[in-house]
């Protein structure tokens, strides 16, 4: 037999069958990680119901994870021989190695997203799909070095704690939207970035964590939040996402009275006062560097035919931002300029 004639069929055993890298075990190992996959999300659901004091059941766990309920059974069944949860009374419990588990990617998960934020430039609405996808891989040692490498935080850029190694996680920051009062001046504390379809209206709305607000009318279709010089109509449903606390020593009319440099009316100057919370990052140290810093005056040059991005004149150079960013600036107002 000639040797040149099997080796396309040898050539091709190797691609099916290959112990490492051949078709059927790359299905294996990508079976074995999604079953993985599954099992941690599940654990991060019921640690997080078990923090902020509701009760997780087979329901909420297959509406979290997208599956039936049937399989959530058959989930449950398999974390409870893992050793990973226990089953009291019709109630969902995690032992201590299911809770470190947890923990850990959730902690894995908080500490990408920061990195996201802070030294890249990928946009916020990708920031949650990668710490999902990514959450999953870091080992506990690769977390504690991005720890370092961020400088430890405590919070992600949605407002969330990031529990040290070997600490409990603590309950989501502040309470509903939905259960603040008209009027009652706020302070957003978190952002919650599931589901994504909700999460991405958020996004597009430009509501962040560090928002100063009130409730300008509430009714049972709608909630119209006015947050950092702008004004947002929401669901009750996009509403229940946003996370508030009562904003101390404070008045309605301070907040109505703000003035941002994305109300600032075209040939009017004005001076900046500063940032807002809400602006952190590779996006921050850009407004920095271009100039937006305490005491500057602003310029209100020339907007765009859309209508966004506007042309601001800031030391002597012209710099287009879209509103959502020209909103993250505080600024006083000066005399209309010259004409």
């Amino acid at each position: 037999m000639n040797i040149w004639s099997v080796i396309p069929t040898v050539l091709a055993a190797l691609v099916i069958f290959g112990p490492r890298y051949g078709l059927i075990a790359r299905w294996r190992i990508s079976r074995q990680l999604a079953a993985r996959v599954q099992r941690e999300d599940a654990l991060k659901h019921i640690l997080k119901c078990e923090v902020n004091g509701s009760e997780p059941t087979i329901e909420s766990l297959a509406g979290n994870l997208q599956i039936p309920t049937n399989r959530t059974a058959a989930l449950l069944e398999d974390l409870e021989h893992g050793g990973l949860l226990s089953v009291e009374g019709g109630q969902l419990r995690l032992k201590p190695a299911g809770k470190g588990l947890a923990l850990h990617v959730i902690r894995a998960h908080r500490l990408w997203e920061s990195y996201l934020a802070e030294q890249t430039g990928v946009a916020e609405d990708e920031w949650h799909q990668r710490a999902e996808s990514k959450e999953h891989l870091l080992s506990p040692r690769e977390a504690d070095a991005l720890a370092a490498r961020l400088g430890h935080p405590t919070l992600d850029p949605h407002g969330d704690v990031i529990p040290a190694p070997g600490e409990p996680m603590p309950a989501e920051l502040g309470t509903s939207l939905n259960a603040a009062l008209p009027n009652q001046p706020l302070r957003v504390t978190h952002v919650e970035d599931e589901p994504p379809a909700i999460y991405a209206q958020l996004t597009a709305q430009g509501i962040r964590p560090g928002m100063r607000g009130l409730i300008i009318e509430k009714l049972p279709h709608r909630i119209r939040f006015w947050a950092d010089g702008d004004e947002h109509v929401l669901a009750p449903v996009v509403a229940n996402n946003i996370f508030v606390e009562p904003l101390e020593d404070c008045q309605a009319n301070d907040l109505l009275d703000e003035q941002f440099l994305s109300g600032l009316p075209i040939g009017q100057r004005g001076r900046v006062l500063g940032l807002t919370p809400a602006c952190r990052g590779p996006e921050r140290r850009r407004l920095l560097d271009l100039g937006f810093v305490p005491g500057t005056e602003v310029l209100a040059e020339l907007k765009s035919p859309g209508g966004d991005p506007t042309a601001y004149r800031v030391r002597g150079t012209s710099i287009a931002l879209r509103k959502v960013q020209a909103g993250l600036i505080r600024i006083s107002s000066l005399k209309a300029a010259a004409v």
